[in-house]
């Protein structure tokens, strides 16, 4: 086929409702994220057959333009769940990109499918690795902007995202505990696949590609423990959409508001709060056709392999981030100043598959999000605990001791203990005139802190990052230690920590010294003394 036009993308969406009908039963099975209640591939289903079904009532179409957009309008109208909501916003994207086009060739429909991960990214609050939107960010970067033609184009992009999908165990540990790929990502393959049949004229029967869960030896009847709310809502105006998303990011998780590109949006969340959850949509607009469901684990995970709980952390700057990550801690780097959402916090522990989550947060603001968050309806059954830190040195002191052989409070305490028994120092420059304990402090003069508390002032006109410092550690190893560690952060000049390791080896050679870039943006070095 040298160019998809309205035939030929009807054919398409009824490839993909027989494909998803014959899947339906393996997706509802591997549907373990973001909640195991086993209807993802029903979700999918019913919503191709929405969208089908609103291209066929039309009539013919001809051009490929209009039957897309006739397929992206009864998706989205009709969309049901958190994968049919994504499902509708690639079919929308699809449909904006191939706007007033009678015919779709190679060129663009690579051009289609990378607008349609953007559209399909952009309507989701919180994007997570190893789901549907991974699997399509996978496919629009395979695919590029080149010149290949029809055929090409949606074998590569059928491809691209099969390798894709053997992936997402890797990227979201829940799904690597259970031993599956993600339900959603796996009816978006059916999906290219079913394109790439018309396309090429080689369309057969679906395989299932993927093992489902074991079925519990006794399934019980349990009680949801949230709900998903989903409604249409028109009559808002885009610039009240952030501070909406906002709202109901603060609610729960995957969060969708997701645009038909008409002014309707659909709306997608997974909350304790139905009534609030409602009540954010008529705060902006006219809710319609709500629907809501209860939230359940018919099946059950499976224990991890591992001991049943995880440590997480929340720090500021991504070379520490990046540090932490390497040691296999599961980090959320939040920048500047400001604090993560609730929908990011309950995705850090919610996609991990234990039972308990041990978070330790970089500072007290970042301790105050997550104390909000620990106690979080959508947490449900996991159990939470929050080590305060005041420095991302702490965070590195209580990791040290980690120790995942033992018991989970035993762990908990020695954890703590270390972060509390390790001193800490900071190098800050002053963006304003201030008055401290120690005098006076003018713009561009070096402050330098113990324990959050004001010890010396440099002036701008003798700054030395270096001697600073030296003085600082000389306060804080008046007191003891055997071990500094020091984060630089974006500002400080290149070289620093070593030329400070080599002044601290001349004067203390008992003490260690180790140092890694933190790239926090509020101090220049932060010290740590255990």
């Amino acid at each position: 086929m040298r160019a998809l036009d309205g035939a030929a993308v009807a054919a398409w969406a009824s490839a993909c409702v027989h494909s998803l009908e014959v899947l339906r039963p393996t997706i509802n099975d591997i549907n373990v994220y973001p909640v195991a209640d086993s209807d993802t591939g029903s979700n999918l289903l019913y919503t191709m057959t929405a969208a089908r079904d609103a291209l066929l009532e039309g009539g013919a179409v001809p051009e490929a333009g209009q039957a897309l957009a006739a397929l992206a309008r009864g998706a989205v109208r009709q969309a049901r769940g958190n994968s049919g909501v994504i499902l509708s916003q690639v079919l929308r994207g699809l449909a904006e990109s191939a706007r007033g086009a009678a015919e779709v060739e190679g060129p663009g429909l690579a051009a289609a499918l990378v607008h349609a991960d953007r559209v399909a990214t952009e309507a989701v609050a919180r994007p997570v690795a190893g789901t549907m939107l991974t699997v399509l960010s996978a496919v629009a970067a395979a695919v590029g902007d080149g010149q290949r033609g029809l055929a090409d184009v949606a074998t590569v992009a059928a491809k691209a995202a099969s390798t894709a999908l053997e992936q997402t165990p890797q990227q979201l540990p829940v799904l690597a505990s259970a031993g599956v790929v993600d339900a959603g990502a796996r009816g978006l393959v059916a999906v290219l696949d079913a394109l790439a049949g018309v396309v090429t004229g080689t369309a057969a029967e679906p395989r299932h590609s993927c093992e489902a869960p074991p079925a519990p030896g006794e399934p019980g009847e349990p009680a949801p423990y949230a709900w998903e709310v989903m409604y249409l809502l028109e009559g808002v105006a885009e610039p009240q959409l952030p501070a909406f998303r906002r709202v109901l990011s603060g609610l729960g998780d995957s969060v969708t508001v997701a645009g038909d590109g008409s002014g309707g949006y659909a709306v997608h969340v997974h909350c304790a709060d139905i009534g609030t959850a409602i009540e954010a949509g008529l705060g902006v607009g006219r809710p319609r056709a709500i629907r809501v469901e209860p939230l359940v684990t018919p099946t059950p995970l499976p224990p991890p392999t591992g001991p049943d709980r995880a440590v997480v952390a929340l720090v500021r700057g991504e070379p520490l981030a990046d540090l932490l990550r390497g040691e296999g801690v599961a980090v959320l780097s939040v920048s500047g100043g400001g604090e993560p959402s609730v929908e990011e916090m309950l995705g850090l522990i919610t996609e991990r598959a234990v039972g308990h989550v041990t978070i330790l947060p970089a500072d007290p603001r970042l301790t105050a999000a997550a104390d909000a968050t620990a106690g979080h309806p959508m947490i449900g059954d996991r159990e939470v605990v929050v080590i305060p830190c005041a420095s991302p040195v702490q965070v590195l002191a209580a990791l040290a001791v980690h120790d995942p052989a033992r018991r989970a409070n035993d762990d908990v305490v020695a954890m703590a203990e270390a972060a509390a028994a390790t001193r800490r120092g900071e190098l800050v420059l002053a963006e304003e005139e201030s008055i401290t304990w120690v005098g006076r402090a003018h713009p561009g003069d070096l402050i330098g802190f113990v324990d959050g508390e004001v010890v010396l002032v440099e002036p701008a006109a003798k700054r030395d990052l270096v001697a600073t410092g030296m003085a600082v550690l000389d306060r804080m190893l008046a007191a003891g230690g055997e071990l500094v560690t020091v984060l630089t952060g974006a500002s400080a000049p290149e070289g620093v920590a070593r030329r400070l390791a080599e002044e601290l080896r001349e004067a203390r050679p008992e003490i260690e010294f180790v140092s890694y870039p933190g790239g926090q943006a509020e101090a220049v070095l932060l010290i740590g003394v255990e």
